[in-house]
């Protein structure tokens, strides 16, 4: 499986570790009937996760309900531990839009009995990722994005990266505080409200203000 990322100028890069981001739109955490909690609840996704652009995404066969989440996809342009919010910009390579595909029925039957989220959120291809934009093309040192997905055509999500609880500078003080960071390591801020239920044979496009997009299939066996 190829797991490079591909940026917008050419450049390539290893496909690291996926850190996630749960309940940074409170849109969305109202509709999960969860809350924002008092510091980052991070999960994470393995580089087996990743899938580029007209790949495929396959869920495993014991899922009968697997969800879509449009997020921004911060990528780290090299090895970092302890940063502070003042100079993420100067440890990210890029921006992009990512799907965390999520086994939404694996993942609340692991909530009922308190277990972990690998299986619902990590497994092979559950990380959809498109082309990077190289962080110097964007001139704004804070930048604000606005999200769409869409399955078969039809609008499912749409927000603005404004509407996060936490910046993504403050996700990377808090994550490298905890973790210590990597080049081609990604981080998921988060999706707003709006998820629902993707099925066998959908084509589920995400796009990142018109900069960048991503177009998968889902396939299950």
């Amino acid at each position: 499986m190829n797991n490079e990322l591909i940026f917008l100028n050419g450049k390539k890069m290893k496909a690291g570790t996926m850190y996630c981001v749960a309940s940074n739109y409170s849109g969305h955490a109202k509709e999960m009937n969860s809350f924002i909690p008092e510091q980052p609840a991070i999960f994470i996704k393995p580089p087996a996760a990743y899938v580029a652009d007209c790949g495929v995404v396959k869920p495993p066969a014991f899922s009968n309900l697997v969800h879509h989440e449009v997020e921004l996809v911060v990528v780290i342009s090299k090895h970092c531990e302890n940063i502070k919010k003042e100079d993420a910009r100067h440890y990210i390579a890029g921006y992009a839009v990512g799907i965390d595909v999520t086994l939404r029925d694996v993942q609340n039957k692991a909530k009922e009995n308190k277990k972990p989220w690998a299986v619902s959120k990590g497994f092979a291809t559950s990380a959809p990722i498109s082309k990077v934009i190289p962080v110097e093309s964007i001139e704004d040192l804070n930048p604000v994005f606005e999200l769409e997905l869409t399955v078969n055509g039809q609008l499912r999500q749409h927000g603005s990266t404004s509407q996060m609880e936490r910046t993504f500078a403050e996700l990377i003080e808090f994550i490298s505080s905890v973790f210590t960071l990597d080049e081609g390591d990604c981080i998921f801020t988060g999706t707003p409200e709006g998820v629902g239920e993707i099925c066998n044979g959908d084509i589920v496009y995400a796009g990142l203000s018109g900069l960048t997009s991503i177009r998968v299939t889902v396939l299950k066996p």
